[in-house]
């Protein structure tokens, strides 16, 4: 596919960047797969089995104490291709299966250093190696999110730069994974609706779902479209918009508002590409520029074969420039060394080996 260069933003223009594919385009090249060979395995082998026979707690692994040789050129090439390419990538080939576990999640986390610069906290609990499986729980429920259900999730983004996943298992049936770029969604709204455009530049109420930070309210206000140094950066979350009208002085959305975040799940679903995950797959994603959904799913009765996926939310301070709203989600913008993660007034950061 012929791949677009970065011309700087202008606001309510047409985005043109790399990040602007088409589900078509990108599907047909298979330019998004990225597939591990044997001497990668090999490196990663030794890495992960190193650390473990130094007893090396996950949480202190850096790129430096996880060394790999010609996998740590290949994926700087890969981040190169997340944070200024097309915005995500599909590794393939990792043998989830001769692995246990934890022995998976250090070699998860080795690739995530290589590809980030630290790691966010996914929740107030201060999880920073999450878990994506169903432990019960609904987005129904106003302080629980998607990670932790079998629900149909809208397309949204995380918060921090580069979101991670590795699947364990998949799910019985259902579970399909799917993204958009945010760039095309853009420029598709802009042809249909410019006036909802507009609407999406303007902030947004969004509920912080009972994980609220010392001394910030349970809500936080962040517009969908930004336009910043040249850069458009999109944030969206509508299970969080759709309920923050419950918290004392904070109104319903108007109808404007409700429609272009309606129409924003409609081209987005209209220009999806649809990536099936296999047991070891892991995927890395660019929050600014991919939206990205998970559709329903039925399980295994079998608690060890259920749908488990690994979570890593990634920092990357040389991704973009970002606008004073995203380090206002988290405090004072001149207090913030980086936005991204989830807090509350005791979070203690941790890295369970199961779901919890």
């Amino acid at each position: 596919m012929t791949q677009q260069h970065h011309v700087p933003a202008k606001p309510f223009e047409s985005v043109q960047d790399p990040a602007g594919w088409t589900a078509s385009d990108m599907a047909a090249s298979g330019e998004f797969l990225f597939h591990l060979d044997p001497a990668h395995i090999v490196e990663l082998d030794a890495a992960v089995r190193a650390l473990q026979d130094n007893a090396t707690p996950i949480m202190e692994i850096t790129r430096e104490r996880f060394p790999l040789d010609t996998l740590a050129d290949a994926l700087r090439t890969v981040r190169s291709d997340i944070t200024d390419g097309r915005g995500f990538v599909q590794i393939r080939g990792f043998p989830v299966d001769r692995y246990t576990n934890e022995q998976s999640a250090i070699a998860f986390w080795g690739i995530g250093m290589h590809l980030g610069d630290g790691v966010f906290s996914q929740n107030k609990k201060g999880h920073v190696l999450g878990h994506i499986t169903d432990i019960g729980e609904t987005v129904h429920n106003r302080s629980q999110r998607g990670p932790y259900s079998s629900d149909t999730i809208p397309y949204h983004v995380d918060c921090c730069d580069i979101v991670g996943l590795l699947c364990l298992h998949t799910a019985r049936s259902g579970g399909e994974s799917s993204l958009a770029s945010s760039v095309t969604v853009h420029n598709e709204m802009l042809q249909r609706r410019p006036d909802l455009v507009r609407v999406l530049a303007e902030p947004y109420y969004r509920d912080r779902r009972d994980e609220v930070p010392s001394g910030m309210p349970p809500w936080y206000s962040l517009a969908v479209f930004h336009y910043h140094q040249g850069y458009l950066s999109t944030s969206i979350e509508p299970t969080y918009m759709g309920s923050a009208h419950r918290l004392d002085g904070i109104p319903e959305m108007s109808p404007e508002q409700k429609e272009a975040l309606a129409l924003v799940q409609e081209i987005a679903d209209e220009q999806r590409l649809d990536i099936a995950f296999e047991p070891g797959d892991m995927q890395f994603i660019n929050n600014y520029v991919i939206m990205h959904t998970r559709q329903g799913f039925d399980d295994d009765p079998d608690p060890a074969r259920r749908r488990h996926l690994l979570r890593l939310w990634l920092k990357n301070k040389g991704n973009r420039p970002l606008p004073e709203a995203y380090f206002a989600r988290h405090g004072e913008p001149n207090e913030v060394d980086w936005p991204g993660g989830i807090v509350g007034p005791d979070t203690v950061l941790n890295a369970p080996l199961t779901p919890r």
